[in-house]
């Protein structure tokens, strides 16, 4: 053991195999530390320039590790802690920065409120203005010290996503701004309109040339809730205003109280009820109106007054309050390498909580990172590790991961593993998902995903794997959505999604069935779907027009449709149109040069796709798949698949129908490759099951499954999510 003292003290230096060098971090220290335990560091900025500083002196050699412990306390970021190429580790040499006590060590991006600092509310103009039972349960805080020195942002006219700065959270939860209808309203907190008045999409034939160009749309509300928002000060709505998964919130423009017309600020690309396929109603909820401060929980901003109003759900007394305000990440590493964040907790930012780019041995273990408005941790670069974390209260993506290189099929063999990711999308709704994948060669395997409005997972790129995951209760509010998406690409191969439990999603429209397990959207192709059990998952798995995709071997257990084909690339106009960026199949492939090698090898039929009947969903085999129950249809082909059977391989699968109900088992009977087991009222059949009403699927080996159906390969249902290691001592039970 020794130390050293070169402008900067690096002590208790313990000797090993390879040396170590370990620095403290304490909230509690006193200015001018060495960063020794004696005399800690106050901040991990300061942390961070000891070792570089030590470093660039020698002190610290080329080899050694370090290992910064952070003891317990509260640490306020008021700017990104930032770690750079030069402030990374060494294979067997990491930089760690860890908790000394588990989940103790805090940081975060926003100013402590005192309870004590919020008031009665007694200004008449404001109290004017609220719904009378509201009244005296207002309480109104000055939070002049939050703005900064140009006052606090104001809304866009329109956005998609992260709301302007700050955000109110209490005791570790978002607090709700004040909104109507309330989000424990009749019809979960939606109003609804039928009728446009202007969609606001051009019309080319328009005499008029502000018709023939987008434009802020109209419609018709019947209720004459608007008339009481303040519209000079600011209303914002929160809409599906065409399809369901497309979200945007627009400011109200005007209010035609005799003619029930709301008029909108800005444009929606889609347009005001433009046409979809779904529910025919659209939705919207209004916010930021001091007028609706009317519900526990809720807050609002006068911006203009650095006055914050709050409705709190109970007493304040003992409240941990906090208003986010930084709008960078909380942590970001650029091109840094073995760097590790241990058992820390990274929340209340208005941002991101991690982000990492172009990272080399990254690994976030244990961690939490909680209640930030833009995502959780972002991550790109190769053989970075999210492992054992908890993430959650995010405005849009809980985890995302890209890196590797498509053209030459490498690996960026980055990991999400064994984390529990819950309750995001709270401000973008749609295509923000619990854990988002790009590039080539990433694993996100036994994670727990729910609690969201649209994907639990959204993918793009090859070779990616997704195994053991547990998702359930996401495309709560969307439709046209699957829990795990990816879409509209030839390219898109090599992807395998297997052993996952997808269980008790969003309903989405009943007529439609259009929320999916499963969902291949827009001819893409090459995904493997094998070993995954669906249980009241809406359309368990959808092929909408892609190829060489294989279902093998799933459990399909009380879904409306248990397997949906349709050939949409014959029959749809858009097909490959070289005009439209977002279809152009055939020019995606392309620029990945997908006829010469690697891809030619990896993919050949990939590479002789356009000379092999190129629109036709061909090469899907369907084998060894089990579907009980399935109310609506077990497979709902349409009239150009239907045609195309005989191409089709489908072998080894059976049809269950517990009680003999007559519907959904029909058309299965008709199919080839399916075998019918039907049971009665009196004499349901039994498949093995441990406790299906609860979800458990577990099989034993005597499961009269495996007797029906020899082929059936057995699913290792008990290694389904979250587990137990070094940083999840705990698992509760999905709930």
């Amino acid at each position: 053991m020794r130390a050293w003292s070169v402008g900067v003290a690096v002590a208790g230096v313990a000797w090993g195999a390879c040396a170590e060098v370990r620095l403290t971090v304490s909230a509690a220290a006193a200015a001018g530390g060495d960063g020794s335990r004696r005399a800690p560091y106050q901040t991990l900025e300061q942390a961070r320039d000891g070792i570089r500083a030590a470093r660039q002196a020698g002190v610290i050699r080329a080899g050694e590790a370090v290992t910064v412990t952070v003891e317990p306390g509260e640490y306020r970021l008021e700017r990104t802690f930032e770690l750079k190429a030069e402030d990374g580790g060494t294979p067997g040499a990491p930089v760690v920065y860890r908790a000394a006590v588990r989940g103790k060590a805090r940081f975060q991006g926003g100013l402590t409120l005192a309870p004590e600092a919020f008031a009665p509310l007694e200004d008449a103009r404001v109290l004017g203005r609220l719904d009378p039972a509201a009244r005296g349960k207002v309480r109104v805080c000055d939070v002049s010290a939050a703005a900064g020195a140009g006052g606090f942002a104001a809304f866009k006219t329109a956005y998609q996503g992260v709301p302007a700065d700050p955000w109110l959270y209490i005791d570790r939860q978002p607090m709700t701004l004040a909104r109507w209808p309330n989000a424990d309203a009749p019809e979960e907190g939606w109003a609804g309109f039928s009728q446009a008045v202007d969609t606001g999409l051009p019309k080319a034939d328009a005499a008029d040339p502000a018709q023939r160009k987008l434009r802020p749309g109209a419609f018709v509300f019947d209720d004459p809730r608007p008339a009481r928002w303040n519209l000079e000060e600011g209303v914002w709505l929160l809409g599906y205003w065409t399809h369901d998964w497309c979200d945007e919130v627009i400011r109200v423009a005007s209010y035609d109280a005799a003619k029930r017309v709301v008029a909108l600020a800005a444009p929606h690309g889609y347009g005001i009820n433009g046409g979809t396929w779904g529910k025919s109603k659209r939705r919207f909820f209004a916010l930021n109106a001091l007028e609706e401060l009317d519900a526990p929980g809720e807050w609002y901003l006068d911006r203009a007054a650095k006055r914050l109003y709050l409705y709190p759900e109970g007493g304040l007394s003992g409240a941990r309050i906090v208003l986010a305000t930084l709008t960078q990440p909380l942590v970001r590493v650029s091109g840094a390498r073995e760097v590790r964040f241990v058992e820390l907790v990274f929340e209340y930012g208005h941002g991101e909580g991690i982000a990492v780019s172009n990272g080399e041995g990254v690994e976030v273990a244990g961690c939490v990172v909680a209640n930030c408005a833009a995502g959780g941790i972002s991550v790109n670069g190769s053989r970075n590790t999210v492992r054992s974390c908890d993430v959650f209260n995010i405005g849009r993506a809980g985890v995302t991961v890209s890196g590797g290189d498509r053209k030459t099929l490498t690996p960026g063999s980055n990991r999400v593993e064994n984390c529990h990711i819950h309750h995001y999308g709270l401000f973008q709704r749609t295509y923000a998902p619990g854990v988002g994948v790009q590039g080539c060669g990433q694993v996100v395997r036994n994670n727990r995903i729910h609690d969201a409005p649209h994907n639990a997972v959204l993918y793009g790129g090859n070779e990616h794997l997704f195994e053991l995951n547990e998702v359930y209760r996401v495309v709560m509010e969307t439709g046209d959505a699957g829990a795990f998406y990816t879409g509209r690409d030839w390219t898109s191969q090599g992807n395998v999604l297997r052993h996952n439990f997808i269980h008790h999603l969003g309903g989405g429209d009943d007529k439609h069935v259009n929320t999916m397990g499963v969902y291949l959207d827009d001819c893409d192709s090459g995904d493997t779907i094998e070993g995954n059990v669906f249980f009241r998952a809406g359309r368990a798995i959808m092929i909408g027009g892609g190829r060489d995709n294989p279902v093998l071997n799933n459990l399909v257990v009380e879904c409306p449709i248990g397997l949906h084909i349709d050939a949409r690339g014959m029959t749809w106009k858009q097909w490959n149109n070289p005009s439209d960026t977002s279809w152009c199949l055939e020019e995606k492939a392309k620029r990945l040069d997908y006829t010469r090698p690697p891809w030619s090898v990896r993919y050949p039929r990939l590479a002789a796709i356009m000379g092999d009947r190129p629109r036709e969903p061909l090469y899907n085999p369907i084998r060894r798949n089990v579907f009980v129950d399935c109310t609506k249809k077990v497979c709902d082909f349409d009239g150009n698949v239907r045609k195309l059977l005989d191409a089709f391989e489908i072998a080894d699968n059976l049809t269950v129908n517990t009680t003999g109900a007559t519907n959904g088992i029909a058309a299965a009977k008709e199919l080839k490759g399916f075998a019918c087991l039907e049971g009665t009222a009196a004499a349901p059949v039994d498949l093995g099951f441990a406790e299906r009403s609860a979800g458990d699927f577990a099989l034993g080996r005597r499961a009269r499954l495996f007797k029906e159906l020899p082929a059936f390969e057995p699913i290792p249902f008990e290694r389904i999510g979250l587990y137990r290691d070094e940083y999840r001592r705990k698992v509760a039970p999905a709930r």
